[in-house]
């Protein structure tokens, strides 16, 4: 079982996302306002927040959340160890991870202050099969567990 710990969009492709007090996911879509949602298969993006403390220590920077272009922080879910198809359920949410990392887009800011960028490794991206409304402190689990 894991938790959200922040819920963030951005308006534009290209830019950090924002943390905001809660998130409506929007069926075979993603998050509403977020310049990433449409039909695709990468409509919602998913980042441990572990894999971020260990980042963050390992340069000795403070990273905030969205930094990374995620849509949703989560606590204590191994999320880029979770086979392609498995399915994530928070309050109404289905979401099922299509992919795990992705390139880093060139010269964002985190690459250019460390020359890292953990989303190639942990970043995970899903679908919405299933809407609703999503905040911090909700709880996430892997559907069958």
């Amino acid at each position: 079982m894991g938790k959200i710990l922040a819920v963030c969009i951005s308006e534009k492709k290209g830019t950090l996302k924002k943390a905001v007090p809660f998130g409506t996911m929007i069926k075979d879509f993603g998050l509403e306002n977020d310049a990433h949602a449409g039909k695709w298969h990468r409509q919602i993006s998913l980042l441990a927040v572990e894999a971020v403390q260990r980042f963050s220590a390992k340069y000795k920077i403070d990273v905030p959340a969205g930094a990374f272009g995620e849509n949703l922080l989560v606590e204590g879910i191994d999320l880029k160890n979770l086979p392609i198809g498995t399915r994530l359920k928070c309050n109404d949410i289905i979401l099922e991870i299509t992919q795990i990392g992705k390139k880093c887009h060139l010269g964002c800011n985190i690459q250019k202050q460390t020359g890292e960028c953990i989303m190639p490794n942990e970043g995970v991206f899903a679908v919405v099969l299933n809407g609703g409304t999503v905040k911090p402190n909700d709880t996430i689990t892997i559907e069958g567990d």
